[in-house]
């Protein structure tokens, strides 16, 4: 893959380019990278020039100034296809996170006017259905967290960060929350919490989901609640395959994904 870096909308962003034919703009998903969804990129490399991007944070581009939510990738990334793509149609593959930035754009960016097929695999951004233990937890880390409030700004933050070193603090977070500190973990916080049904509702593009039926970390059940939100859309479960479904079933999923390019090209 060609790498390339630039600076856009003031923010220094690693991206790769391959292939020939249409453009295909490929997002990866949260503690990912580009290089991960190569795999895709290699699959369709006679059908479609592929840009996969390093969103700030992951990858080869540089964490962001501030915590972002879901809106500023959003607005980032919009400004990086126009300096990559301008004026050019293309289509989207999106996976995990990804998908929360692109439901942003198609929902609430111009450049959604430019976005011809979209494709969405293991896609985030419904509220997923909590269990009791998530509802102690939360309740816990709220009270550990409380008693820091009444403290002065400096001291808050320090106090703060001894609680989030401490083994019980670590048991109530995710794996993926443990793994991350300042910006990033703001960041995690801010997108996560973030659902994105009434955007999905508004999207007008045909979306062709992609999902592997054993998923665990975005379940099939939130691919069946997006393909009822959207207006226009059709869900394809992969046997065998979680939420990785282009890694765990490579062959069909890249079968799946050229049928559906080549149609009306």
């Amino acid at each position: 893959m060609e790498k390339n870096e630039n600076i856009v909308a003031g923010v220094p962003l690693t991206w790769y380019k391959t292939g020939t034919g249409k453009p295909l703009v490929i997002l990866h998903g949260w503690g990912s990278r580009a290089s991960v969804m190569q795999v895709i990129s290699d699959g369709v490399n006679n059908l479609r020039t592929s840009y996969l991007l390093d969103f700030p944070g992951f990858g080869e581009s540089p964490e962001p100034p501030e915590a972002w939510s879901v809106a500023d990738y959003a607005r980032v990334t919009e400004a990086w296809l126009n300096d990559v793509l301008p004026e050019k149609s293309f289509d989207l593959l999106v996976h995990s996170f990804g998908a929360r930035v692109a439901i942003k754009i198609l929902a609430t960016q111009s450049i959604a006017s430019r976005v011809d097929k979209v494709i969405f695999t293991g896609a985030a951004g419904v509220k997923p259905k909590r269990n009791t233990s998530y509802y102690v937890k939360k309740y816990v880390a709220k009270s550990l967290k409380a008693p820091f409030k009444l403290l002065p700004k400096s001291l808050e933050e320090k106090g703060l960060n001894h609680l989030r070193k401490t083994g019980l603090w670590k048991k109530l977070g995710s794996s993926d929350y443990q793994q991350l500190s300042g910006v990033m973990r703001e960041t995690f916080v801010k997108t996560v919490t973030e659902f994105l049904e009434s955007d999905l509702s508004s999207i007008d593009h045909e979306i062709l989901l992609l999902w592997g039926k054993d998923d665990t970390a975005t379940p099939l059940y939130q691919g069946e609640r997006m393909d009822s939100l959207l207006k226009s859309s059709a869900l394809i479960p992969i046997e065998q395959a979680g939420h990785y479904a282009f890694l765990d079933q490579k062959i069909q999923f890249i079968a799946i994904l050229k049928s559906y390019l080549e149609s009306g090209d």
